[in-house]
């Protein structure tokens, strides 16, 4: 058996150190004691003494109930479910946390079998602690255990005690304590510990578990001890769990539930959620009347005074028109009005300075905190619109629509862009046919008289409005509309020049096809709406006559037919012919109206039908060979159909041959009439006679192509190749391809032409024979030089005097050789020249070359093959002017141009 010694009794916090010291001194202890077994609860009632405060979750006393039978399940229950709750083990927990009540709280436990369904009760009574203003050790009441009854075992004859569980009630210490720590709690024993050597622990939230080592407990006297301050903020309650075990680590005894509450200080000040509370109250709000709740938090216990709250107004600004405008609820915070004459246009916002203390509002020991609470006073419609004026004055010139005509002002005190202050526009009179409507600018609450209908100065000049201005929303209760919120409105229509109208417009004329040129049809004539204007009579022309058949009168709008009218031209639609005609004014600005005339075209019979299709195939044989035939008339009822077929009696081989039967109205089947007709293009004339009165008909030629065909009737390909004709177009067509080809074969023989003379006039040397230029000469036999051959120098000195006969061709000539014909003319030197003469000579060459616009460049170096030596000819570097006796000069060279450049560097210069 265990039993629990030093378990303190509940103490305030003042007391708690200087008790928890006597409870070390002076241990209580429960002992379990022999009964005689009786299955039941042991009292009728059973009274227990709890602290006030009770938290959920907290065990509250242990139930005894004894069991003579060990096999026995019972079952407990509580009569106060939703307050208390009987555990299997007896100890009775706390569902919810409340204060207990000065008088004694009562109700019922019961204990059921569940197997027999016996059940037993006991009432239970409950008292809570009186408040302790100290006291000594002798002057502790001892703290009530209840123990689970002894239990036999079925199979044990004798009596033999069953453990129970141990039941300490919760230990309350005072947060924030100043120690000295370890501060000792309770001890913590076994009665086996006389015969064993035990050793105690602690299990739980902090002891073993975080946050650790805050209980520490004595392994050996079991004495259990907290180690530094508890803040109830953070951990209010502290679950913890002995065990007893033998040196050997064996389990003694059943663990301890041990429950440590944390007894709240005032330690926090009231916290408000929000620093700045803002609320809204119509203006004009009767005393009572909500306007918002603050809310406060304080930390500390809500259920001790440390964190009960009460609220106040300290200060409000603008204190008009009464300093005391709101009040709160001291306890829940909710603001409400307690004057009248809240008034937006006066005052539009209120400022109040809010205090929540705890200690249910103690000033002398709670704490305190501040807020603001800021209301505003929302607008109500208690001003009606006013216009400034009580007429106002507009024009609109005629017939324009969507003008505004006129601006109507109104004041009204309420809040700006709300629908207190918005203003809407009715017209109360003046407009019976809605000519105007008055629409709202948002911006400056105006209203724009706008003119939504054409008015005719002709018929109004004038329009009075009454006009009335109220708001979105309707007036506060008691405000009535002022007469300044009515208005009225003078409008002056201005005339202006209108355009004339046709009058009908548009006019139909109904009239037979076939008018003939120059008839006059109608008069179709238009009215000027100005009667008030000065102007000269109304022209009129034409504006659409898709067809070219109408002129019109410019003066008196008479109209005349120009060409035949005639019902099946394309212009006509559904019989009808339109066209369109203008009337102008001379009113500044001119203006113009627009008529339409619509000519409905009667029909008369002036077209003769035709045959559709214009071709046709058949078979040569007479099965089958059938051709369906439609008649066509552009003309209609009772011109048209039914259509008469029948073939001509000449020539006869028509009839003999074809033979024609009418199948419906406008339908007709031609067939041959013979059993074989050879394949070929034969020309069947129709004649067709509609039903007009009087008849119209004509002979239609149907071009029909006879084949062979094969059983299907179609025909064969080549039968089909052999009888078909060709067409007008097709054979048009042939020939422009025709001539089309000529036209590119004869344009590529012309340019094949001019490509060739333009080749042959650009060509260097067609022969290349005849082309020595940067050519190897190869002789046969070489000489002894020019005295070996029998040359004659004189051609090489006048080149001029070669005869007409040795002249190349043009078509043969080196490019680079001097042109032949119509050049200008160069000069000859005689066949025995003097010396002297060669610069002369030169010269007169140079010119002649300059002048030359066909001469090819002859400063090129030419390279002559080497013929021997002994040349009669002399060397040229022996020629001397005969004209002076020295040296000649040759730097005259250097002026004749880049030429005789060489000739300069070779003998000009000087020395060099």
């Amino acid at each position: 058996m265990c039993r629990v010694a030093g378990a303190p009794p509940r103490i305030l916090p003042p007391l708690a150190l200087m008790l928890l010291a006597a409870l070390q001194q002076a241990p209580i202890k429960a002992t379990c004691e022999d009964m005689s077994c009786k299955t039941g609860f042991p009292e009728d009632v059973h009274s227990a003494v709890v602290s006030r405060s009770v938290h959920g979750g907290q065990p509250l006393l242990n139930v005894r109930f004894r069991s003579c039978d060990g096999n026995k399940k019972i079952h407990f229950g509580s009569s106060e479910p939703e307050d208390f709750r009987v555990g299997e083990d007896g100890v009775v927990y706390a569902e919810r946390s409340f204060q207990l009540s000065a008088e004694p709280t009562e109700f019922v436990v019961s204990a059921q079998d569940k197997e027999t369904q016996q059940e037993w009760q006991m009432r239970v009574k409950l008292t809570p602690e009186p408040a302790f203003t100290g006291a000594s050790e002798k002057d502790q009441r001892k703290i009530e255990e209840i123990i689970f009854p002894w239990q036999q075992y079925k199979h044990s004859s004798p009596l033999k005690r069953q453990k129970r569980d141990w039941v300490i009630p919760p230990i309350n210490l005072p947060e924030n304590s100043k120690g000295p720590f370890p501060q000792e709690l309770v001890r913590i024993r076994s009665d086996r510990d006389k015969s064993l050597s035990l050793r105690y622990s602690v299990t739980g939230p902090g002891a073993d578990q975080p946050p650790t080592g805050i209980f520490i407990i004595n392994p050996i006297s079991g004495q259990l001890s907290v180690t530094k301050p508890l803040d109830r903020e953070q951990i209010a309650s502290f679950h913890l769990r002995a065990h007893a075990v033998d040196v050997n680590g064996n389990q003694v005894e059943n663990p301890i539930d041990i429950v440590i509450n944390v007894i709240d200080m005032n330690d926090n000040r009231p916290e408000f959620l929000h620093q700045v509370w803002n609320g809204t109250v119509p203006e004009g709000s009767k005393p009572g009347t909500y306007v918002m709740t603050v809310t406060a938090i304080d930390a500390d216990d809500p259920n001790a005074q440390n964190g009960m709250l009460r609220y106040r107004i300290l200060s409000q600004a603008p204190s008009s028109p009464s300093p005391n405008m709101f009040t709160i609820n001291n306890e829940t915070g909710d603001i409400i009005t307690v004057a009248a004459g809240l008034d937006r246009e006066k005052v539009q916002q209120y400022t109040l300075i809010i205090q929540a203390t705890d200690m249910e509002g103690n000033p002398t020991y709670g704490l305190s905190n501040t807020a603001t609470a800021v209301i505003a006073v929302t607008d109500v419609n208690d001003n009606p619109p006013e216009f400034t004026a009580m007429t106002f004055y507009g024009e609109v010139p005629e017939n324009r629509v969507d003008v505004i005509v006129a601006n109507l002002t109104v004041t009204d005190k309420d809040q700006p862009h709300t629908p207190a202050w918005n203003a809407m526009y009715r017209m109360t009179g003046g407009d019976p046919t809605g000519r105007f409507t008055i629409l709202t600018d948002p911006n400056s609450n105006d209203g724009l008289v706008t003119v939504v209908k054409p008015i005719d100065f002709e018929t109004n000049r004038m329009f009075v409005l009454t006009v009335a201005a109220e708001n979105q929303v309707p007036l506060a209760k008691g405000i009535q509309h002022p007469p300044q919120s009515t208005a009225t409105v003078s409008i002056t229509v201005i005339d202006v020049n209108e355009s004339p109208y046709f009058v009908p417009n548009p006019k139909l004329v109904r009239q037979e096809e076939g008018l003939l040129a120059g008839s006059m049809l109608t008069t179709f004539t238009a009215q000027d709406p100005d009667r008030y204007m000065q102007q000269t009579s109304l022209r009129y022309s034409k504006l659409s006559d898709p067809a070219n058949w109408l002129k019109i009168d410019p003066v008196n709008g008479q109209i005349t037919t120009t060409a035949v009218l005639d019902r099946e031209s394309i212009y006509v639609q559904n019989n009808m012919y339109n066209a369109t005609f203008l009337a102008s004014d001379n009113g500044i600005p001119p203006m113009s109206g627009t008529g339409t005339l619509q000519i409905y075209l009667l029909d008369i019979n002036d077209n003769a039908p035709q045959v559709h299709p214009k071709e046709a195939t058949t078979c040569e044989t007479l099965q089958p060979n059938a051709i369906n035939i439609t008649a066509v008339d552009p003309d209609i009822d009772p011109n048209a159909g039914p259509f008469a077929f029948e073939l001509p009696d000449t020539p006869a081989s028509i009839k003999r041959n074809w033979t024609i039967v009418r199948i419906s109205g406008d339908h007709a089947q031609l067939s041959l009439r013979i059993r074989f007709l050879e394949a070929g293009i034969y020309d069947v004339p129709i004649v067709i006679t509609d039903s007009g009165n009087p008849h119209a008909s004509s002979t239609s030629l149907l071009k029909v192509k006879v084949c062979q065909c094969d059983l299907n009737g179609d025909c064969t390909d080549v039968d089909r190749i052999v009888g078909a004709g060709l067409g007008t177009g097709a054979i048009i067509a042939i020939l422009l391809c025709i001539i089309i080809l000529l036209i590119l074969v004869l344009m590529f023989v012309v340019w094949m032409k001019r490509r060739d003379k333009e080749r042959q006039a650009k060509q260097l040397l067609i022969d290349p024979e005849d082309d020595v230029r940067d050519n190897i000469l190869k002789y046969d036999e070489e000489g002894g030089g020019e005295e070996d051959q029998d040359y004659d120098l004189s051609q090489l000195q006048q080149p001029d005097t070669v005869e007409p006969d040795a002249i190349k061709p043009v078509g043969i000539r080196r490019l680079d050789e001097r042109p032949i014909h119509a050049e200008p003319q160069y000069p000859v030197r005689s066949a025995a020249p003097h010396p002297g003469d060669i610069g002369d000579f030169i010269n007169e060459g140079l010119k002649a070359a300059d002048n030359d616009p066909t001469a090819p460049p002859y400063d090129s170096l030419l390279v002559f093959d080497y013929e021997g030596s002994g040349s009669t000819a002399g060397s040229l570097s022996s020629l001397n002017s005969s004209s002076s006796g020295g040296e000649q000069d040759y730097d005259y060279l250097n002026d004749w141009g880049p030429r005789f450049k060489k000739l300069a560097d070779m003998y000009g210069g000087g020395d060099d």
